[in-house]
């Protein structure tokens, strides 16, 4: 084996994670100006898209959906209650569970928000299938991350 074969797997032309990465880093770049327009972080915003379909879910819960760890949800949830766009309250039957409800500002918000995704879908060139096929990838990835 040649010293160049040796070091092939060290190329960052061979890693998926480098572009998996950077593409990450380029989207939630070019959600920026249109969540700014709505005060939200790109996490918030994830965040929010949660509370918009459960109205209301524990903290754990909602770390799972999002893959975020209590260290980063809690200073996020923090924004969003000082916003007035969530509370938080420990559960009735388990006060060691903290539960996240939407507020009506909250659910407001969602009426802007609904322009988002459009806005989004004009910065990535992919036809819907490629998109989706992309989306099922990513997902499998996902997945088998939690295995």
């Amino acid at each position: 084996m040649s010293d160049n074969e040796k070091y092939d797997a060290l190329k960052l032309d061979n890693q998926l994670c480098f572009p998996l990465y950077a593409c990450a880093k380029e989207i939630v770049r070019r959600y920026k100006p249109f969540l700014d327009e709505l005060d939200l972080t790109y996490t918030q915003y994830i965040a929010m898209m949660v509370l918009w379909e459960e109205k209301e879910i524990n903290v754990k819960d909602l770390g799972k959906k999002l893959y975020l760890d209590s260290g980063t949800l809690t200073p996020l949830l923090k924004r969003l209650e000082q916003k007035g766009l969530v509370v938080r309250h420990r559960d009735d039957k388990d006060e060691r569970v903290l539960i996240i409800a939407i507020t009506p500002e909250g659910e407001a918000l969602k009426d802007e928000a609904v322009k988002v995704p459009r806005q989004m879908a004009g910065c990535v060139k992919l036809e819907s299938q490629e998109a989706g096929e992309l989306y099922r990838i990513l997902h499998k990835l996902l997945v088998g991350f939690e295995e």
